[in-house]
């Protein structure tokens, strides 16, 4: 791995960080980066394009399509607020990356993640909603109590991350300004202080563990009052219809956990692995979901099938 230690001079208060990209592929940035944009590209037409179909189409002007745009939204931005930079350094080795620009970065990077794993628990309670109470359904989530939830899980999302700026503000930087990642992550940047850093890993875990975790146990426990729901119903045929509404957002919560859960599997017992297979894996962990959430959608509801078809072929099938 190329050391800039030498470059970078030693003081307290850094106004620039350098971000290495992928440690020991430094000769492969090029090549990395046609997947990487192909994958970028891919997520921002397919969001953009979700988030249109909906805007346009009166008969998705539901909560359901309501959460479904709020995660369009989301995706856009977690992959715009670190892809881009990923870009750079692949294509331009512009490695800089001021202190400010680092935490605004990484705050997005943090709230918008905890955001995308609230609003999963949001659409589990819509599910909830629709399959165990039907009859309520339309005065349990009208479109104001929709938009609470969605101010509510930001605020969730948001308040949790803010005194992570301000904790790693306060701390000495007077080691190496060389982060081995490709963005500004909370832990990489703690790594670089040269003081007691026990409290921003304790504040870290806990809103990782009080969050992103709590979030996964309730909508494990939806899924399974859904499906005492369903198993009740009479008729195999009625249960297949009912079950089958809920199969865009399983393949939602699989896109989108799935690497997360790959990459805490490889950091607890991976102690041989290379650190680029850990970049690599966080860098798919911004990339994959954005990308297959739209196709998901698409695939899975016919409304936005449909809609999506008569967009692009001038007709539906």
């Amino acid at each position: 791995m190329v050391l800039l230690n030498w470059l970078i001079p030693s003081y307290s208060d850094p106004a620039m960080f350098f971000l290495m990209g992928i440690p020991g592929l430094e000769a492969l940035h090029l090549w990395i980066s046609i997947p990487f944009c192909l994958m970028f590209t891919m997520a921002l037409l397919g969001n953009c394009t979700l988030l249109y179909a909906i805007k346009t189409e009166p008969s998705l002007h539901k909560p359901m399509f309501s959460f479904l745009s709020m995660l369009a939204v989301i995706d856009l931005v977690l992959s715009s607020t670190t892809v881009l930079k990923i870009l750079s350094i692949f294509w331009f080795n512009s490695r800089e990356i001021s202190f400010n620009a680092c935490l605004v970065q990484m705050f997005f990077l943090h709230s918008f993640s905890t955001l995308e794993s609230t609003l999963l628990l949001a659409m589990a309670f819509n599910r909830y909603v629709a399959i165990c109470k039907p009859l309520k359904y339309v005065t349990i989530l009208t479109n104001s109590v929709t938009g609470k939830m969605g101010l509510a899980a930001l605020a969730r999302a948001v308040l949790p991350v803010i005194p992570l700026p301000f904790l790693l503000r306060r701390l000495p930087y007077c080691r190496s300004h060389v982060i081995s990642h490709c963005y500004c992550e909370h832990m990489a940047v703690v790594k670089l202080a040269c003081a007691d850093t026990r409290f921003n890993n304790i504040y870290g875990i806990i809103v990782t563990v009080f969050i992103v975790r709590l979030d996964l146990m309730f909508i494990s426990l939806s899924y399974v009052k859904i499906l005492r729901a369903v198993l009740s119903l009479a008729s195999k045929e009625e249960q297949l219809k009912a079950f089958s509404t809920c199969g865009s957002h399983l393949c939602a919560i699989f896109v989108i956990y799935t690497p997360v859960v790959l990459s805490s599997t490889i950091h607890r017992f991976g102690c041989h692995v290379t650190p680029h297979v850990h970049i690599l894996l966080a860098n798919f962990y911004l990339l994959f979901p954005p990308m297959m959430n739209p196709i998901v959608y698409s695939v899975k509801t016919k409304q936005i099938h449909d809609r999506v078809l008569l967009l692009f072929l001038g007709k539906s099938f």
